[in-house]
């Protein structure tokens, strides 16, 4: 049954950003639910998609479709109902804007001097972040990788170094190759695979990246997916060992002092030491 808009309960005119479920629809807030009856307008990734929802919530709120297609054409319209009227603003499931359009949106709104709004929910990322049991307190969003190869390997190396978990989403027919070029060029790292999140085959499989690699190379899964990555382990202390040659090479360039302060900054080893044994060395060398 459609739930008729009290017109003494209008909305102030602006956007809306708003987040829906990611897999179980008794995940939408009563917050975003009202919002979704009471807006004007909702700016939808899939019309058909968002039609569901808005059916389980009883309501027949008129959509625009607001996507990566149409987003520069539709834009300037939303902006200027935005004025007068409550535009709200979903994807297919999640929150808003988290590798899915709109930040121009919200942007172009601000800009024009409009009331922008965020009705906090579901996110997938965040969601995964909780099931994979790998360090919360730093992780970095990465967003989809790139699917050539090429591109992946230089989009994986730029983050390789970074202390944080990542965090990333993937389809199924490419997980395999994904894993197996996470784990090429970051080490095998503790992983988990998450997918179908809230929904009835829910499920976190946990493993070393080449282990998840190996599992699904030729078994792609269906649904939802995002990959959760460990940050890099500790580098173990330098030795002994790795001083002299550090020390060795810094002397065919740099006095006695500027060697050992060099090496000690590089490598956390103590600096009298270090000229100490440059000295050494030095004599050695005769």
């Amino acid at each position: 049954m459609t739930v008729p808009m009290n017109p003494e309960t209008l909305l102030d005119p602006g956007l809306y950003i708003v987040a829906t479920p990611i897999g179980n629809l008794g995940d939408l807030s009563p917050r975003a639910a009202d919002i979704l009856r009471r807006a004007d307008v909702i700016a939808v990734e899939d019309s058909r998609v968002t039609a569901g929802l808005l059916r389980h919530i009883g309501t027949k709120t008129p959509m625009v479709p607001y996507h990566d297609h149409s987003a520069e054409g539709v834009r300037p319209a939303l902006i200027a109902r935005m004025a007068t009227q409550a535009v709200a603003l979903v994807s297919d499931a999640g929150t808003p804007l988290i590798s899915d359009p709109g930040f121009k949106l919200v942007r172009d709104a601000r800009a024009a001097g409009h009331l922008v709004v965020t009705i906090p929910g579901p996110c997938a990322a965040v969601a995964a972040l909780t099931l994979a049991g790998l360090p919360t307190d730093r992780f970095l969003f990465v967003g989809f990788l790139p699917s050539k190869m090429h591109a992946r390997a230089e989009a994986i190396a730029e983050v390789s170094t970074i202390r944080a978990t990542l965090v990333m989403y993937e389809s199924g027919p490419r997980l395999g190759a994904c894993l197996a070029a996470l784990a090429e060029g970051l080490g095998d790292r503790e992983a988990a695979v998450t997918r179908e999140i809230s929904k009835k085959f829910e499920e976190a499989v946990t493993g070393t990246l080449s282990m998840l690699a190996a599992r699904y190379a030729d078994a792609p899964p269906r649904g939802e997916i995002v990959i959760v990555v460990a940050p890099p382990g500790e580098a173990p202390p330098a030795s002994a060992e790795d001083g002299d040659a550090a020390l060795v090479e810094a002397l065919t360039r740099l006095s006695t002092g500027q060697a050992a302060s060099e090496v000690a900054k590089a490598l956390g080893l103590d600096r009298k030491a270090l000229y100490a044994r440059a000295l050494e060395l030095k004599a050695e060398k005769g």
